[in-house]
């Protein structure tokens, strides 16, 4: 299956802040055995690889992402590792020409309609709203879809989604999945809150 068809099904995927492999094993563990089978690992730590390659060989059905994707070397650094998908929270376009060329599955960051032009010029049918809340919320994603229906994109909000208004963006049927920043902390009622909203919108 696509990783945007396992997306669809997974639907909320924790971005994590790991700073060492201990800590970050810890927390997959927790989110995996509380029927949370994904996550993105930010590349804003130097523990992020090796966490998506222990984390891939111990939950090998866990859809593990690499997150702050920012250039072609954290790009290709990402899928050494094992990562399955790989955003970003701006557009690039050497970095989103590599992934193509590669055939990584990657979604730049978008909050505008020309950011959004620019990536479906470059074949982009996956892509992460960034900032979500910061950009205009869910108002602002409805109007950002709008024009592109037709051409069948998928989003990933991430920034400022949280339990409170999660169900909104998930509501919209252009959303394949949210990014959970909130569970960074991984309290297990975070955990179990969330597995349950997933397993709610799950297609």
């Amino acid at each position: 299956m696509a990783i945007v068809g396992q997306l669809e099904k997974i639907k909320i995927v924790p971005v994590l802040v790991l700073n060492s492999l201990d800590e970050g094993m810890a927390v997959c563990s927790d989110l995996y055995t509380h029927g949370l089978r994904a996550a993105e690992i930010t590349f804003r730590t130097s523990a992020a690889e090796a966490v998506i390659r222990e984390a891939g060989l111990r939950y090998p059905d866990m859809l593990l992402g690499a997150g702050t994707v920012l250039n072609v070397a954290d790009l290709h650094r990402a899928f050494a590792a094992g990562a399955k998908f790989a955003v970003a929270p701006g557009f690039n376009s050497t970095v989103v020409k590599e992934a193509r060329r590669c055939g990584f599955e990657f979604a730049p960051g978008v909050c505008t309609p020309s950011e959004c032009e620019q990536a479906i010029e470059q074949g982009c049918t996956f892509l992460k709203f960034f900032p979500a809340e910061a950009s205009g919320g869910t108002a602002m994603l409805k109007s950002l879809i709008a024009p592109y229906r037709h051409l069948g994109i998928r989003f990933m909000p991430t920034g400022g989604v949280k339990p409170e208004n999660v169900r909104s963006y998930l509501d919209i049927p252009e959303v394949a999945a949210v990014g959970g920043t909130w569970l960074n902390k991984c309290l297990v009622e975070m955990i179990d809150s969330a597995a349950a909203i997933a397993r709610e919108y799950a297609k």
